[in-house]
C-alpha cells in the first residue's frame, strides 16, 4: 500500500508543481505591487475592462493592496434587501430590531446600481424565502421566529402588515422599490441564509462565466456572511463593500467586517462604495 500510494502522488506531482509555480509568480507580483492580478493563466484573457480596486487591512491591519477584476467577470451582489429585512412590518421589525442599521445600507447600494447599470458587470439580487406551505422551512426556524416574534412568525402575518413574513409571493417578500431590479438582471430565490447549498446560485455564475464577486446587502453576519464563506470555498474572489452592508446588531456587523480580513484575507476583501465607484468611473467601463 505504501508504494502505490507514492506513486499515486508522483503520478500527481506535475499538476501540483505547476500550480504552485503560478502561486510564487502570483506572491511574487503582489510582494512588488501589492496587487492580486487577474489570473489570466486560469480564467483566460479579459472578457470587459481590466480595473483595480483598493481594498483595506490587506494582507494585515493597517496596510492597503489592490485586486484587479475583469469587469466581464464581475459580478455585484446584492443580498436580501427585502421589505421583510428592511421595512416596517417586516420580519426584522416584529422582531423588535432598529431597522435603521438594516436599511442603512439601501443608498449606498443605489448609487453603485446607477453607477454599474449599462456596464458589463452583472447585477445578481438575491431574495430569502419559504414557499407558501412552508415545506421548504424547518420546523425549529420557524419556531424560533414565533417565540422571538411574541407570536408572530414565518408563514404569518403581523397586526397591520403587508402579508405573509418570509413568504415567496408576498409583497413584503420582495426587494424594496429604490433597489428593485431592472430588465436584464438576476434575481436568485433561496430558501435559508446560504444562497449556494439553497439555490442554483453556483450554477448561474457559471454559466455567466463570473470569477469575482462584489457583496453587498443585509445581514452582514447571516445572510451575506453565509453566501460570502460559500463563495470563497467555490473559489470566488470576494470583496464585501462595508457601507453597503448592515446588522441588527453594531458590534455582530463590526466582528463580521474584522473576520473577513483575519488571515490576510480569509474569505476575501473589504472596501466600500465610495472607492468602488470610483474604480469603476476611472475605468470607463461599457
Amino acid at each position: 500500500m505504501g508504494n502505490e500510494l507514492r506513486k499515486y502522488e508522483e503520478f500527481l506531482g506535475k499538476g501540483r508543481e505547476n500550480f504552485l509555480k503560478k502561486v510564487e509568480e502570483a506572491y511574487k507580483k503582489f510582494e512588488e505591487t501589492k496587487t492580486f492580478y487577474f489570473p489570466t493563466w486560469q480564467y483566460g484573457e479579459a472578457k470587459g475592462t481590466l480595473f483595480k480596486l483598493e481594498v483595506e487591512d490587506a494582507p494585515k491591519f493597517g496596510q492597503n493592496a489592490f485586486i484587479e477584476l475583469d469587469s466581464g467577470r464581475t459580478a455585484f451582489l446584492s443580498i436580501d434587501m427585502q421589505t421583510d429585512f428592511a421595512g416596517t412590518k417586516g420580519y426584522v421589525d416584529v422582531m423588535g430590531y432598529d431597522l435603521k442599521a438594516t436599511a442603512g445600507p439601501i443608498e449606498p447600494i443605489k448609487n453603485i446600481l446607477e453607477t454599474i447599470r449599462g456596464t458589463d458587470i452583472k447585477v445578481i439580487h438575491t431574495r430569502e424565502g419559504h414557499l407558501p406551505d412552508l415545506s421548504d422551512a424547518p420546523f425549529n426556524k420557524v419556531l424560533r421566529s414565533k417565540i422571538i416574534g411574541k407570536g408572530t412568525g414565518i408563514g404569518e402575518t403581523p397586526e397591520g402588515g403587508m402579508g405573509k413574513l418570509l413568504v415567496r409571493g408576498e409583497p413584503n417578500w420582495d426587494i424594496v422599490d429604490d433597489l428593485y431590479p431592472i430588465e436584464g438582471e438576476y434575481i436568485i430565490d433561496k430558501a435559508g441564509k446560504g444562497a449556494f447549498g439553497m439555490s442554483n446560485i453556483h450554477l448561474v455564475l457559471k454559466n455567466l462565466g463570473i470569477t469575482h464577486l462584489v457583496i453587498c446587502g443585509i445581514t452582514t453576519d447571516v445572510c451575506v456572511h453565509t453566501i460570502m464563506r460559500e463563495a470563497n470555498d467555490y473559489g470566488y474572489w470576494c470583496i464585501l463593500l462595508k457601507d453597503c452592508t448592515g446588522a441588527t446588531d453594531e458590534g455582530n456587523y463590526k466582528s463580521a467586517i474584522k473576520s473577513i480580513k483575519m488571515q490576510g484575507g480569509v474569505f476575501g476583501n473589504v472596501s466600500d462604495s465610495e472607492t468602488f465607484i470610483k474604480a469603476v468611473k476611472e475605468a470607463k467601463l461599457k
